[in-house]
Order: structure tokens, then sequence, then C-alpha cells
């Protein structure tokens, strides 16, 4: 069982850090190339699996970001893809239960995808077959005659999503995130007690004054920060400045991080192991408390499969080294208190 405090700031829970857990320095710049290259002796996915599999535990492994479509027969009989965005790869709704199955995931947040943009009706059939294993994430519609709003309130309070995402990049051309639009969304959210999920995957740099200015103005929203910000390991002066602002963000009590799509932010192959420093570095300054490990199934099937997207949380937590008790809410602790009352324990 994990031993906790209550953080004097928040309301949620920070586990006390164990004797096995190491924090690099409190500079958190990556300035010494011997931080990001120094080679540690690696454990297989497959024994720090077996581990994570022998440490007795309650707590459910929960996948914090994932996307479901219609297959292509769903998409002419029910549920079509929107034009242009019809999919390359299987991510149905009963290959994702295989998956999960077979890698031992017990729930997961619902991202709604691109290809079905802006109607939801796809993974709303999913949520209401399956209530007590998905949890739904919306995506937000920042039209300008401000219809998004009523939408996501009705998603919310109708069709019993939890979250949702604001995807920058669907705002009109020339506007920000921080527009009128923008801001009635993000309050409404907190207003109805839902996260918001940031996808910053042309660049955090680009969206971190944006952010800043919404976690300043409504400090009741919570908000998830999708595949760590999409900060990579730096590489360069720039890079470096773009990953302490993201570690800079902690300040906020309501910023959550998904240490999730591993692939994507990774410069290397699985197990990732580049990715070591930086899962040390925002434990350190987030605590594992507000971080959630996320596969971004289907994506990741193609990439090293879904079931050794979990495995490499494993691989890369036994290098950092942190603690089992941390492990556990990377994996699913931190998602189930978020979500209370989703995926409870067994």
């Amino acid at each position: 069982m994990a031993i906790v405090r209550l953080n004097s700031n928040t309301t949620s829970l920070t586990p006390l850090i164990s004797s096995r857990t190491f924090f690099p320095s409190s500079t958190f710049f990556f300035s010494s190339a011997s931080v990001i290259n120094s080679p540690p002796v690696f454990r297989t996915a497959s024994t720090a699996a077996a581990d994570m599999a022998t440490t007795t535990t309650t707590t459910k492994i929960i996948d914090s970001h994932l996307h479901v479509w219609a297959s292509p027969q769903e998409a002419i009989e029910k549920f079509p893809y929107v034009p242009g965005q019809e999919p390359s790869i299987r991510g149905n709704f009963d290959f994702l239960l295989h998956c999960m199955e077979e890698a031992g995931v017990d729930g997961a947040l619902i991202v709604q995808p691109i290809n079905h943009k802006f109607d939801h009706s796809y993974v709303t059939s999913v949520l209401k077959k399956h209530p007590s294993k998905f949890v739904g994430c919306c995506l937000a519609n920042p039209a300008e005659d401000g219809s998004g709003v009523q939408q996501l309130e009705h998603l919310i309070l109708e069709d019993g999503y939890r979250a949702v995402r604001f995807n920058p990049y669907l705002w009109p051309s020339g506007q920000q995130m921080t527009n009128e639009i923008g801001k009635a969304m993000f309050s409404k959210a907190g207003e109805l007690g839902v996260p918001v999920g940031f996808m910053c995957m042309k660049g955090l740099n680009l969206h971190i004054s944006e952010i800043k200015e919404l976690c300043s103005e409504f400090p009741k929203t919570v908000v998830l920060l999708d595949h760590l910000a999409f900060c990579k390991p730096p590489m360069d002066d720039e890079e470096t400045k773009t990953f302490s602002e993201l570690l800079g963000l902690s300040r906020f009590p309501q910023v959550y991080v998904k240490f999730s799509a591993l692939f994507r932010v990774s410069r290397k192959s699985f197990p990732y192991d580049d990715l070591i420093p930086l899962l040390s570095q925002v434990i350190s300054s987030f605590g594992a408390n507000r971080v959630m490990w996320g596969s971004d199934f289907p994506f990741v099937v193609e990439e090293c499969g879904y079931k050794e997207a979990k495995e490499a949380v494993s691989v890369i937590a036994n290098q950092v080294p942190i603690s089992s008790s941390d492990l556990e809410w990377i994996m699913g602790k931190t998602a189930l208190q978020l979500f209370e009352g989703q995926w409870t324990a067994s």
C-alpha cells in the first residue's frame, strides 16, 4: 500500500518518496551530454513486466490515452468518417478489447479521434455499452458561432463524457485557444468538473503562453498535457528551454502530465530508454500522482505493440528508478483518483 501525504497546495494525495526513489538535482536543464547519453544497464521488457505482475497491488491498470474509430463497414453503415480523414490502420472497438485483454489493461480514457471529428456517435456507443470500463474525452469545437460551448455541455451532461480535448489546430486561422470561445469552453469544463487535455503536436513552445494564461485565469479547471506535451529528449538549448517550461507548469496544482505515446516523443525505438531522464524530472516536479501512462492506441500497435507499450513504462521506471508505489500511481492510481467513481479498484 502506498504511503501518502496531503499536499499543502492541492487537494490531491502525494505519495511520499521512498528510499529507493532517485531524483536528479533540482537543476532540470539537460546541459550535460552525459545526462542524456550515459548508457544505463537495461533490464529486458519481459523482466520488468514480470516484476510488475508479481508486485502485490489492488490498483487497476488504466490507459489514459487511446482512440477508437469505426471499422470500414461500420463507417458505411452508421458511423461515417470525416472526408479526408479516413484511417489507414485498424482502430475499431473489438480490436481494442482484444489488445487490452492480452496486455492486462483494465480500463481506458477514450479520446475522440479526428477521423470522426465532432461526430461523437461512435465513441458514445462504446461508452454506453461499457460504462465501467471506459471514460470518454470529447473534442472541443471552437466554432466562431459559439455552438461548441453548448455541444460541450451536452456531451458532458447528456452523454457522460468526463474530459475534453483542446486541439489548437482546429481553431480558426489566426486565433488562439485563449480567444473568447476558448475561454468560454475552458471555463465551462471547470464548472462541470471535467479536465481539459492539450494536444501540442507542433511543439509546446507554440502554446505555452496560452496554457499559462488559461491556468492562471481558471484555476478550477484541471489540465492534462498529452504525450509529455510533445517534448522530446532535448538536443539543444531551445528544446531544453521548452522542456523546462513543461516542468515549470507543475506550479499550477491542477496540471497533470500524460506519459503517453512514448513512440512519438522518444528518439529511439522500444523500449524508448532515452525517456528515462525525462520521466525522472517530470516525477520530481509534478509527483507521480500527477502522471499517467497512456498508449495512444491504435497508432502504437504498429510501432511496438500494445502490450509492449505498457511494458515499456516498467522498463523505464526500473531505470529511473522509482518505487513500486509511484509506478502504481502512473499505471492507474492517478487516473482512478482524477476520474473518481470510474474503474473502481478491485
